[in-house]
């Protein structure tokens, strides 16, 4: 049998696109992995970002096309490393029709690929159909040739559906056969030892509707996709997925770092190494999409995944970072066809890094604590870690749930999952933010509606008024044809000047009108093209088909404009002043304020806050005009204008332009010229995430009633103090310097007194054997002055041991131990003494060999505390 042709992993995902942009498909980039359906955190399938075509949502743009789709899965996390080809990150090879071709093509394509481009031997192959799709099943034996029994008839695996309702199909699968040797008679497809699915074909020509029923689409869809994973496994000769040239490299990286070598490791060294080869290329594709590791969504994703790594590097050997530096072959590997893994190097680094070394920090601590509770009797005896226990290593160490199971699983033990969701749900409880839902209908009732209405005209961005016809008003969330004064209600009208809440910026606020009847607009929201009008009937009665005024509170409208604007210089400032690879990772645009989300991994210090206000504000006094085109989108990133990730782009765009200034696709509303800002200033600049900076700030209005609440602030302190304004900070600090000499006199007073109290103890000392000892509660004594205390009673006893303990007012421990160089020569140490005792008070803690101090939260425990710390004293003296 004539060997198979060795292609590299790039080679193959090109003859891919190649061979079906030759038939007519055209070739799209890879959509992010932050996808726009948010029903799911991640892109998982080539056919997501084609979902809205599918569901008859969305008129295609071409009527063929094809892309090699990154994704990112998570549900097999644990077979990743332990099986050939379980991954998180993969690339899914597709051609899509979109109510063009269908099965026969569809299927003498992907023959045509695979025997012909690919060169797999016919007899390597098996195919397999839907038990009742005779028409595929007709195709294949008749038209392709292929002998009837080898076309398996399969079960619901074989029928592909995107929800309970919607669009469905049947699907047709290649499969690659490891060993022919064994024959093709009783074929059991299951066996993933001896088959692999390379190809899977979905024949998209059946709608099901609520009660079950399947009926014909009116337009018949073809959604394909190839594992290009598994083509190079087969088409490289190599016994797994990780083997091959798109991972390997990674894993070599991994494996010079620790100083091993693959190919003489041991099966459990090589998951390591796999882990972290799949898990890197993951996180590099995740970050550079502009996902940001967190504890919720897709960034406690990107964050569990990193762990992972960081773990099983240590446990192979690596004890410091390491994952920044194996990302550097990831990026290497994939720049050519993303460019963006390059474009954001340094990001990708940075993020890494600063996680990496996060957790470990934590990590070694989080694993004694492990131990601790693995050596528990009642968790020796019961083999489960509580829920509680679990939770607590993952609110204070950082430990996901997931790894905390992997390694108590490594050790014989399980995780009570179901009492750690209720811990989980108890704290999601307390610190979830009131959420106030104005979409009172079904995103697919929303469909349905803009099916029937058609999508509403947007006049907003020249019209601040206009006449409109209501063609349909939702009450409490049901279409009502009338709405009375006092009703909650969402109109829809034909065309509008309000805009709806996009790209961050808020949705207008104004009224409806007709006649007396007046409707007050608070929000608009958009779905499915439709703008939804929120609001409350004041007066009057609205019905459908009414003509009314639609009226944006101009005000309003201004000032928010004035922001928006104001959000594009300070994206441009940031990247003049502070790095040129700021990237914007979220904003808030409304009347009062803006919020400005950005990737950086320091602080902006204060000199560029300064810097960044001072060139806006030029930029605003020299009234540059806004330029604003709609135009291609390779036209407008030819040109420059920055995108921002997680916005989804259409072949049209809205550019706003600055000339010389700022350039940005954005569909938001936006001043004439800069001059209409007025005035910037930057009130805030904190971390809000690993990575991710905010700033937030004002401008025109809103900056003179921020300047106007702290000119009344500076008014009252002049009136307190007797001073001027100007002479505030110089009477502040001179209280200050007031309160910090009192405050020493305090504490020495404090010292003195401790001192005193302690001076009366030292008739109570003991002696035991050639010692000292004295161990003893003084009430009420902040640390500094019982630790003075109990350091000058050692020195007056001589060969001695000294204990004291106090508790303050709000039931906090303090704990000290002075032991005399005897003392430590006799084998105890003030530091690991004091620190067990503490543990016994709820605390710990810790020090010298001579003196060291601890501390504690259970007040009540103090007593028997020291009576722990007289015994062992007494034990060791005696």
């Amino acid at each position: 049998m004539a060997s198979l042709p060795s292609l590299t992993g790039a080679e193959i995902r090109a003859k891919f696109l190649n061979f079906f942009e030759e038939r007519g498909h055209k070739v799209l980039p890879s959509a992010s992995l932050v996808p726009a359906d948010p029903t799911v955190l991640l892109t998982i399938a080539g056919m997501l970002p084609f979902k809205p075509i599918f569901l008859g949502q969305q008129e295609p743009e071409v009527p063929r096309a094809t892309t090699s789709q990154k994704c990112i899965r998570t549900n097999d996390i644990e077979n990743v490393g332990r099986t050939a080809r379980h991954h998180t990150f993969f690339e899914m090879l597709g051609n899509f029709s979109f109510g063009d071709y269908f099965k026969k093509e569809a299927i003498s394509w992907g023959w045509e690929l695979v025997t012909k481009v690919y060169q797999l031997p016919a007899e390597r192959l098996v195919v397999s159909v839907y038990h009742t799709d005779e028409d595929a099943f007709a195709i294949w034996r008749d038209a392709i040739g292929i002998p009837a029994h080898r076309i398996q008839r399969m079960g619901d695996d074989n029928f592909w559906a995107s929800g309970a309702t919607g669009p469905c199909g049947p699907c047709s699968e290649i499969y690659y056969d490891f060993h022919p040797e064994l024959g093709d008679v009783d074929i059991d497809l299951e066996d993933d030892s001896r088959f692999l699915e390379i190809y899977n074909l979905v024949f998209m020509e059946l709608n099901r509707d609520i009660h079950g029923n399947l009926t014909p689409l009116k337009k018949q869809n073809i959604d394909t996709g190839l594992g290009l994973e598994r083509m190079a496994q087969v088409l490289q000769g190599v016994p797994n997925n990780y083997e091959t040239d798109l991972i390997f490299p990674i894993i070599k990286k991994a494996a010079d770092i620790a100083g091993l070598d693959y190919h003489k490791s041991d099966e459990k060294v090589k998951t390591s190494l796999k882990v972290i080869g799949d898990h890197v290329r993951s996180v590099v594709h995740m970050i550079a999409d502009g996902i940001n590791a967190s504890n919720v969504g897709r960034g406690y994703i990107l964050r569990r995944l990193l762990r992972r790594v960081v773990r099983h590097g240590r446990l192979i050997g690596i004890s410091g970072t390491f994952a920044s530096e194996v990302a550097e072959v990831a990026i290497a590997l994939s720049e050519s066809v993303y460019p963006n893994t390059r474009e954001r190097e340094h990001v990708i680094k940075d993020e890494i890094k600063i996680e990496e070394t996060r957790f470990l920090q934590t990590l070694e601590r989080g694993e004694k604590l492990l131990e601790e509770i693995l050596a528990k009797p009642e968790v020796q005896t019961s083999k489960t870690i509580s829920g509680s226990d679990a939770f607590t290593l993952y609110d204070t160490y950082g430990f996901p749930l997931e790894l905390t199971q992997e390694i108590a699983e490594e050790e014989g033990f399980t995780v009570d999952a179901a009492g750690f969701e209720i811990e989980m749900k108890k704290q999601q409880e307390r610190s979830q933010a009131a959420h106030e839902d104005i979409d009172l209908m079904a995103k697919d009732n929303w469909v349905n509606l803009a099916k029937d209405l058609g999508k509403t005209e947007f006049l907003g961005y020249t019209e601040l008024s206009s006449n409109a016809t209501v063609k349909a008003i939702l009450v409490n969330g049901e279409l009502s044809k009338t709405a009375i004064a006092g009703s909650k209600v969402q109109i829809l009208l034909d065309r509008t000047p309000f805009y709806a809440e996009s790209g961050g910026q808020v949705g207008d606020t104004g009224y409806l009108a007709i006649g007396d009847a007046i409707a007050k607009i608070s929000d608009v929201q958009k779905q499915s093209d439709l703008f939804i009008h929120i609001g409350q009937i004041e007066r009057g009665e609205i019905a459908v088909g009414d003509q009314v005024t639609a009226q944006i509170a101009v005000s309003e409208r201004r000032r928010i404009q004035a922001h928006h604007t104001a959000t594009h210089l300070l994206q441009s400032a940031l990247k003049k002043i502070v790095d040129p690879n700021v990237s914007q990772a979220g904003s808030l645009v409304d009347s009062d304020r803006l919020r400005f989300d950005f990737n950086l991994n320091r602080a902006v210090t204060y000199e560029e806050i300064q810097q960044i206000e001072l060139l806006i504000n030029n930029w605003i006094a020299e009234a540059h005009a806004s330029v604003i085109e709609v135009m291609p989108i390779a036209q407008a990133k030819a040109k420059g204008a920055v995108a921002m990730f997680g916005e989804k782009y259409g072949a049209e765009v809205r550019v706003i332009d600055i000339p010389n200034v700022s350039m940005e696709l954005c569909g938001g509303t936006h001043v004439n010229n800069t001059s209409e800002i007025g005035l910037f200033k930057i009130i805030t600049e904190v971390g809000v995430a690993s990575g991710v900076r905010r700033i937030e700030a004002i401008a025109g209005q809103a900056v003179l009633e921020y300047l106007t609440v702290r000119d009344n602030i500076a008014k009252d302190l002049s009136d307190r103090f007797k001073v001027k304004p100007e002479e505030i900070c110089d009477r502040i600090t001179g209280l200050q310097q007031e309160l910090k000499t009192s405050q020493k006199e305090v504490d020495l007073l404090k010292q003195e007194l401790a001192l005193i109290k302690a001076d009366s103890l030292i008739n109570n000392a003991e002696a035991v054997g050639d010692f000292k000892m004295l161990v003893a509660q003084i009430p009420n004594i902040e640390a500094e002055a019982l630790k003075s205390a109990a350091e000058k009673l050692s020195a007056k006893l001589g060969h001695s041991a000294v204990v004291l303990g106090s508790a303050s007012e709000d039931g906090k421990v303090t704990l000290v131990a002075s032991f005399s160089k005897e003392v430590i020569a006799k084998g105890l140490q003030a530091g690991k003494f004091i620190g067990a005792i503490a543990k016994i008070c709820g605390g710990g803690g810790g020090g010298r060999p001579n003196l060291a101090q601890a501390g504690g939260k259970d007040a009540s425990k103090l007593p028997e505390a020291l009576e722990a710390a007289e015994k062992q004293l007494r034990s060791a003296f005696v």
